[in-house]
């Protein structure tokens, strides 16, 4: 990760727990926020440096408590690990900034794959929104289903990726075949897409992620599963609890959920 790369990173981190500092303590934001904080300061200074454990060691809770501390305490010693963390990342902005050289343009370093995969998921509804601006009211495409999702989606990958499969068959699953919406072949990615609907509840959602990363498992190249959920409407009303419920590695195969865009 390049230098104004990893400093943005980390600003938009910060950002999230300045707005964690006055929510409520245990929250699925928080959770959310605790883990993309630790995984990306690994991806930045690596894995085991101090700047991992210099953020993990903070505590968010009493160590010491009786049955009669009030629960004012507990909410005090959550804000003070909540600004403990937004000092952490400050220091560790200040680091890259002072003390990370400026690398030429021509020697920055390549996003990995699933970073690359991210990066079109979190910018998706902002090309979306646009399309929607055609000069003197041209014809547009319209995102109106999961078929409009992927249309896009698909043009999207082609800036990153050269062999990108469309509706992938995979092994049989449970007695049946089914099919993946998007195949990165080199990469070993597939990628499920689905868009939020009337009548389309965050349970059932959560429920057809689980069944299709079972399937998708079998496929042999999947060494990687991506889930992006667009929900434009905000209909999905816990979507960080979700995304940190279903963003594990389930038989050695690790899975990320996106849910977008942040409403």
């Amino acid at each position: 990760m390049n230098k104004p790369e990893a400093i943005e990173r980390l600003e938009n981190l910060k950002e999230r727990a300045s707005q964690l500092a006055s929510s409520l303590r245990g929250s699925q934001d928080f959770k959310k926020w605790r883990r993309d904080t630790e995984v990306a300061i690994e991806r930045i200074f690596g894995e085991g440096t101090r700047h991992s454990e210099d953020f993990t060691d903070i505590r968010y809770s009493l160590t010491i408590f009786t049955s009669g501390t009030p629960d004012s305490a507990f909410d005090d010693a959550y804000r003070r690990g909540v600004r403990t963390a937004i000092s952490v990342l400050e220091s560790l902005i200040d680091e890259v900034k002072d003390y990370w050289e400026d690398e030429p343009e021509s020697h920055v370093k390549e996003l990995s794959a699933i970073d690359k995969v991210e990066l079109l998921i979190r910018r998706f509804h902002k090309v979306a929104r646009q399309l929607r601006s055609r000069y003197a009211s041209r014809d547009t495409i319209e995102i109106e289903d999961e078929y409009d999702v992927q249309d896009l989606f698909h043009s999207l990958l082609r800036i990153y990726f050269d062999d990108v499969r469309a509706e992938e068959y995979t092994p049989s699953y449970a007695g049946a075949a089914s099919r993946v919406d998007f195949l990165l072949k080199e990469e070993k990615i597939i990628i499920e897409i689905k868009k939020t609907r009337q009548g389309l509840s965050a349970k059932e959602v959560g429920e057809q992620l689980i069944i299709d990363s079972q399937r998708y498992q079998a496929h042999p190249d999947c060494s990687t599963l991506v889930c992006f959920v667009y929900d434009p409407e905000g209909r999905v009303a816990n979507p960080r609890g979700i995304e940190n419920d279903l963003t594990k590695e389930l038989n050695g195969v690790p899975i990320t959920v996106f849910i977008t865009p942040e409403h």
